[in-house]
């Protein structure tokens, strides 16, 4: 049963962009306005996700601002910060107010630019993503995201013995699926040889590992369910949304590698939708380092915990295979725009279920997931979006 529909769908190419970040915003929200044949008087509400703009750009009031640019000044705005699950958050609550019946008509979306355009090299970008670990048990030691994936992954390799050749075959995978996808930042097909030939960055991962640096934007136009059928678009149903938290600092967590929240979160999204893992059909997930998406296919229920690396390296989670993940490429392919991720993996659910996916169409396909992790996977939400029936 749906809890509300997406009728519209729009988002930037991910990469460089010069754009201020009203514009880089609208280039998502038109489109998807567009796309569902909505103007801007019908528009109830807007709910924006953006993580770093405070801190990158000195812009911390952006809801507003942004909503003047599409032409919807005047409505409710609100902007959400849960590091890079900050639009699904912001997307989770589009979702439960129009279910509520307190709107009708809800723009969502995210926008972030993190490469130097903001005017900030690597070592200023890396201190403010950094910002999302632990201040006192994490940051001082000068522990940074490759590192906290590093440490999740090393123990993953320790209990199931993943190798760093299935690690480069999830990269290599979604390298490829990404040289499909116009909007991706990388769009060249690379091998296992590059991966692990290529500098590390921190053990066990190496430089094309890691998903990259990006700017962009990307928006869904959310509705009651019951009025779905009435705007211009095919209508893809929202049927399940799971929230779940971990303990933070990391040293605390019980099972590193199980990433729990992803399990709380992909629990109640299947309650809600009223199915299990056996029914999806393909996943978009977090993949910011190669090992999140092998823990992240395993914490779904997609493989047994330890079977998500060999299935990579089998061909199973390629666009053809028999479970297909990330078929956009990724945020190692596709970039990772951090307040931009969560609603672009919502987009490309959208367009693979209305069959618009283009040369990355996966056939035959009804069901789909998004899976977005925020800080050392201290918050993870997991969506579920299906076919109209």
């Amino acid at each position: 049963m749906a809890r509300a529909s997406i009728v519209g769908a729009g988002m930037t190419k991910f990469g460089v962009h010069e754009e201020t970040l009203p514009e880089l915003f609208s280039e998502a929200a038109l489109p998807a306005m567009d796309d569902a044949g909505v103007g801007a008087g019908d528009v109830d509400a807007f709910y924006l996700g953006n993580a770093m703009g405070g801190q990158t750009e000195n812009d911390t009031h952006l809801a507003p601002t942004l909503a003047s640019h599409v032409g919807i000044a005047g409505v409710p705005c609100q902007r959400f910060e849960d590091a890079c699950a900050t639009s699904s958050n912001a997307f989770k609550h589009a979702v439960q107010d129009v279910e509520s019946g307190l709107h009708d008509v809800v723009l969502v979306g995210g926008v972030e630019r993190c490469t130097p355009e903001t005017g900030l090299g690597t070592g200023e970008m890396t201190r403010i993503f950094a910002s999302a670990s632990h201040r006192q048990y994490e940051q001082p030691t000068g522990l940074t995201f490759p590192g906290v994936f590093a440490l999740l992954t090393k123990r993953h390799m320790f209990e199931y013995g993943t190798t760093e050749e299935q690690l480069a075959a999830v990269a290599v995978k979604n390298h490829a699926h990404g040289a499909l996808n116009p909007r991706a930042h990388f769009g060249r097909d690379i091998t296992v040889e590059d991966v692990v030939d290529s500098p590390i960055i921190a053990d066990p991962f190496h430089l094309m590992d890691c998903c990259p640096f990006s700017d962009g934007a990307s928006a869904v136009i959310v509705v009651s369910d019951d009025l779905a059928a009435s705007f211009d678009a095919e209508p893809v149903d929202v049927t399940g949304v799971g929230h779940g938290t971990d303990i933070v600092p990391l040293s605390d967590k019980p099972d590193l590698p199980a990433t729990m929240s992803a399990r709380r979160a992909a629990q109640q999204a299947y309650k809600q939708a009223g199915i299990t893992a056996d029914d999806v059909d393909f996943a978009e997930v977090h993949d910011c380092f190669t090992g999140a998406e092998v823990m992240a296919s395993e914490a779904l229920g997609l493989f047994e915990d330890g079977q998500g690396g060999p299935a990579a390296a089998e061909g199973r989670t390629r666009i053809d295979g028999d479970m297909p993940i990330n078929p956009s490429g990724g945020l190692k392919a596709k970039g990772h725009p951090i307040g931009a991720t969560g609603t672009a993996q919502i987009v490309e659910l959208v367009e693979q279920l209305r069959g618009d996916a283009g040369d990355r169409q996966i056939e035959d396909v009804e069901t789909g997931i998004a899976h977005n992790l925020g800080g050392d996977a201290g918050t993870t939400l997991v969506s579920v979006l299906e076919v109209r029936a």
